[in-house]
Order: structure tokens, then C-alpha cells, then sequence
């Protein structure tokens, strides 16, 4: 289990996926002003995982999951905040899939670039770049929006372009533009258009400044986004933690936390990797006010 959950922090530092070099982008747009706010639902690739076992050790071992990655764009009218940018486009041109270790094979079949075109925003125009955290998975398309403010915890942010990112299965080589970016470290709940609609929230535990979105959309309702906070239902159901955590016990407690948080809210929980759920979710160019 060990080797295993050192196989699992490689593959979310992202080490050979930096063979897919080269992103796809798309032309200019003019984007849209936005009179409400809208949440923007993407595919950002899948990830067959040949034993999810390293999700919850000692359950289901050699059982095979797929699991979605999801990333979001969130339109308010003072301004555009892009959530996760999911794997890169570039696995667009590898139609079979890209496996890592034989545990892991990634997949895009739709690339973020043109997903943002077909809806009218170029990502040069998005103001805010909201990473819940530096995992591969996550960070896949960054250098999309060099111009965007990036909003992330100081202590994700120190582990990132700290001495010692492999530690905490981040790889600088994944985000080799994201330091040039102008960033706004948070060290908690931050409220992004100041008026409460669109709020950064602090979930630590799976890496040391994890951070989740919460979304109160006038007709649809409250919702929060997960990042990584759990990965599928059965996690969350359980209070299962993956074993290559950073900090169980402060993931354990941040369940707890949320938990609470989503009852006090009348929110409901998107888990951004959760496929059978995401199925459920309506994707651009639909979207959610």
C-alpha cells in the first residue's frame, strides 16, 4: 500500500503528463455581459482508475472506477471566475487515453479551450483563477489565463512554488506560467464579488491549502464545489479518506466541518470527480442561475 500511495502522489504531480507538451487554444472572443449570475458546467477529461482502493484502503481492492474532472466558470456581473481547469487539452490528441502506472488512464474528449469559446468567453478575459489545489488534475490548463488573478490559499501557495513541491505531489513543470500570474493569497473564507454570492471556502486536508467553492444561485439554489474534498459519493457517505492525504485528520474534521456548513446553507455538495452524479449536472452551453 505504500509503493501504491506513492504511485498515486507521482501520478497528481503529474510527472508524464508533461509529455504532452503544447496546449490547444482558442481565438479571440468578445465575452458576455452578464446581467445574473451563471455557473458554467465543463468536461474536463475522465480518469479510468484500474484499482480505486487507493481512495479508501482496504475497500474494493483491484475494483475499477471512472472518475469525471470537472471545472467550472462562474459569471457575475462584476466579473468572471474560472474553477479548475481539469486535465490538459492536449490529451485531446491521444484518442486511447494516456495511462500512468497501469492505475490510471486519463481522457479529453472535449477541450476546455473550445468549451469557453462555444459559451463566448476567451480565457484572456477571465479575471479570477480559483484553483482548489495543485494536483495534475486540476491545474491541467492554467496557462490558459495568464491574466487572471489567482485566488488560493498561502499555504497551497507556499507548498507550490515552495522548495519542496514533489512533496506534496505538486510539480512546477505543470504550471510553469502560474507565477507570472497576479495572485491574492487567502488564509480562509474569501468572498470574491463582495457580496456574498460567490464564496471561496477554506477545506483543508487533502493538501496543505485545500479550498472548495460555495455558489448561491437565486433559482437553482445553493451549492458547493468540491475540489477534492471527497472524490465520489460513497467517500463522502462513509468519511472514507484517501490514503495519500495530506492530513487525515484535518480531512476527517473538514468533512465534519462541511457537513454542517451544507446543512446551516441548504447547499448541496457537487463532487467534481463524482461521474454518476456529474451525469445528473446539466454542461455548457446549459447553464445554472
Amino acid at each position: 500500500m505504500y509503493k501504491l500511495v506513492n504511485l498515486v502522489r507521482v501520478f497528481f504531480a503529474g510527472i508524464l503528463i508533461l509529455a504532452l507538451t503544447g496546449c490547444v487554444s482558442a481565438p479571440p472572443v468578445t465575452p458576455k455581459a452578464a446581467q445574473n449570475l451563471r455557473l458554467y458546467v465543463f468536461n474536463c477529461g475522465t480518469i479510468d482508475v484500474a484499482d480505486i482502493s487507493v481512495f479508501h484502503p482496504g475497500i474494493g481492492k483491484g475494483e475499477h472506477k471512472r472518475l469525471t474532472d470537472s471545472c467550472y466558470l462562474i459569471v457575475h456581473p462584476k466579473g468572471t471566475l474560472m474553477w479548475d481547469t481539469g486535465l490538459p487539452d492536449a490529451l485531446i490528441n491521444i484518442p486511447e487515453g494516456k495511462t500512468v502506472y497501469n492505475l490510471f488512464t486519463m481522457h479529453v474528449t472535449r477541450t476546455l479551450a473550445s468549451q469557453l469559446q462555444e459559451i463566448g468567453y476567451a480565457p484572456d478575459t477571465i479575471n479570477y483563477l480559483g484553483i482548489s489545489h495543485m494536483h495534475s488534475d486540476h491545474i491541467g490548463n492554467v496557462n490558459l489565463f495568464p491574466k487572471a488573478t489567482l485566488l488560493m490559499q498561502q499555504e497551497e501557495y507556499a507548498a507550490a512554488f515552495g522548495p519542496e513541491p514533489g512533496k506534496y505531489g505538486f510539480s512546477p513543470e505543470n504550471y510553469p506560467t502560474l507565477h507570472a500570474n497576479p495572485v491574492k493569497q487567502l488564509t480562509g473564507d474569501y468572498d470574491v464579488f463582495g457580496d456574498g454570492t460567490v464564496i471561496i471556502k477554506r477545506t483543508l486536508g487533502h493538501t496543505p491549502g485545500h479550498q472548495a467553492l460555495f455558489v448561491k444561485l437565486p433559482k437553482t439554489g445553493n451549492v458547493l464545489l468540491s475540489g477534492d474534498l471527497v472524490h465520489f459519493t460513497e467517500n463522502w457517505e462513509h468519511k472514507y479518506v484517501p490514503g495519500f492525504n495530506y492530513d487525515k485528520a484535518q480531512s476527517l474534521k473538514t468533512m465534519d466541518e462541511v457537513a454542517q456548513f451544507l446543512k446551516d446553507n441548504h447547499a448541496v455538495l457537487w463532487i467534481q470527480h463524482d461521474l454518476e452524479q456529474n451525469q445528473e449536472i446539466k454542461h455548457a452551453p446549459k447553464y445554472y442561475e
